[in-house]
């Protein structure tokens, strides 16, 4: 039942051998499930009902951090309008799990070891709750999202593999790639007169990309620009303007308070916040808003750096999404008085 999914990882292993070698982010799908591994080599797979029909909206999250011997975590989490009744009742093969909390569920370590081997040899696992209501989780595709977790982290052949075990030593893993570490600077004030250099800078902004991507061109004129103050010489110049059916992004660029104000366009785009100087950017991948990407970048006293990315690649019904899968994480430093403050996936 299973051999197709995994002939398939084994067809891309060459790819992920490669990307675990130069410890780069990995990301993959197949059927029902897709993997996300960060640059620290932190892997998340989530699992859905499978694509099409009527199905009730389930998923399942198994995570696991780079490095020798460490222990999978698993989530499970239903699409429910509040009418599912009592605990819920996992089950896969002959492994069965009751008293699981309704919406979102953790895994403890024995429940992991029980329902893992079933997992990895069976079609599909259900969930039911009091008063008959049901949930089919696919597991079509599971192996070789596995398989493909296995490879990025370095664990194939070895005795803590999910997939394919071996005999090559636990120190044969790759251990985990720190998070990068990034200074972050909290912007001045605003000064008076800053609101007036929206119209004083937008003669200099090269537009090409804002007439481009904007849906209504009547947007790209200065009075739609925002001016944020990020030292005592830059600022930010802001411009929003809705791309595509369904989303909304902000164009930005940095320049001198003064002449010359040789304004520069970012790479970064997205909302400005003024507490930490940071810009993210969120989009959905549909109307109904089931599946979302997103970037974030914070100012270090010179530019914008990406401090965070994140996005799940199915959309399967779930307002917000299922899970947030981060790509990219950093820790942030207050560069004014340095202390580790929380990284923003």
């Amino acid at each position: 039942m299973k051999s197709a999914c995994v002939a398939a990882a084994l067809l891309l292993g060459a790819l992920s051998v490669g990307a675990a070698g130069k410890k780069e982010p990995v990301s993959f799908s197949h059927n029902d499930w897709e993997l996300v591994c960060d640059n620290t080599l932190t892997c998340r797979a989530a699992g859905y009902q499978a694509d099409g029909g009527e199905h009730q909206q389930v998923s399942m999250l198994i995570t696991r951090a780079a490095g020798p011997n460490t222990a999978l975590d698993i989530q499970l989490q239903i699409g429910d309008d509040g009418s599912a009744k009592g605990p819920l009742r996992f089950k896969v093969g002959k492994a069965a799990l009751s008293g699981l909390d309704a919406g979102t569920a953790s895994f403890d370590q024995g429940q992991i070891r029980a329902v893992l081997p079933e997992l990895l040899k069976s079609d599909d696992a259900t969930v039911t709750a009091n008063g008959g209501k049901k949930w089919t989780l696919s597991l079509a595709g599971l192996n070789a999202v596995l398989l493909k977790m296995d490879e990025a982290q370095g664990r194939v052949d070895t005795p803590g593999a999910l997939v394919r075990k071996g005999a090559k030593p636990e120190s044969s893993v790759l251990p985990p790639v720190p998070m990068p570490v990034v200074q972050v600077v909290k912007p001045p004030k605003a000064r008076p007169g800053d609101d007036a250099l929206a119209a004083r800078i937008f003669p200099s902004l090269d537009l090409k990309e804002a007439r481009e991507r904007c849906n209504n061109q009547d947007q790209v004129n200065a009075r739609s620009v925002e001016v944020h103050r990020l030292n005592d010489r830059k600022v930010l110049l802001a411009l929003g303007c809705g791309v595509g059916a369904y989303n909304y992004t902000t164009l930005l660029w940095t320049a001198n308070d003064k002449p010359p104000y040789a304004p520069v366009s970012l790479e970064a785009s997205g909302e400005f916040d003024e507490k930490d100087a940071s810009v993210t950017s969120s989009m959905k991948g549909r109307g109904i808003g089931d599946c979302w990407s997103s970037e974030t970048w914070h100012f270090n006293g010179t530019t914008f750096v990406r401090t965070g990315a994140a996005g799940d690649g199915m959309c399967r019904g779930f307002a917000g999404g299922a899970w947030s899968l981060p790509r990219y994480v950093s820790r942030l430093v207050d560069a004014a008085a340095p202390s580790l403050t929380s990284s923003k996936p």
